[in-house]
């Protein structure tokens, strides 16, 4: 209860103090309200990033890990607008995939995919099957009579 009236004091303190809107005494017509915001002077030179009418850059990288089985390799360079490069990858199927590329203003990205085993597959010759010894076979006579065992020993 005790909640219920500090909420209610609250709106009516927001109420008497301007920041909410008054409810107009007939139907639900929104009482004007006018907003002026304050002045605001920020002083702030506003300093162009430097152009560069012929940007050149060159890079690259290469990952092979021998533990993982990454390998990997990357160089890219840039003169004014055209950009070349090449990227390699080794594929899950065992395949280096090799992307070389070129973009430009004119042509747009252009890319040239080729892929190559990674290791040159050898003919390998069957193994020789192995052969079981052969089994002997036994003549297996059954028995000819069956007696069972009296039970009259035991019972009296």
């Amino acid at each position: 209860m005790a909640f219920k009236l500090v909420l209610l004091a609250a709106f009516v303190v927001n109420v008497s103090a301007g920041l909410l809107p008054a409810a107009p005494a007939y139907g639900y017509a929104a009482s004007p309200v006018a907003y002026a915001a304050a002045p605001v002077a920020i002083a702030k030179a506003v300093v162009p990033e430097p152009y560069d009418p012929n940007p050149q850059y060159s890079y690259g990288y290469s990952v092979q890990d021998g533990l993982t089985g990454d390998n990997k390799s990357q160089h890219e360079s840039r003169n004014g607008d055209v950009v070349q490069g090449q990227y390699s990858v080794v594929d899950p199927d065992g395949t280096l995939r090799i992307v070389d590329y070129t973009a430009d203003s004119i042509n747009g990205f252009n890319a040239v995919v080729s892929k190559q085993p990674l290791h040159a597959k050898v003919a390998v010759a069957p193994a020789p099957v192995a052969y079981a010894a052969p089994v002997a076979k036994v003549a297996y006579t059954a028995p000819t009579a069956y007696s069972l065992p009296t039970l009259a020993k035991y019972y009296h």
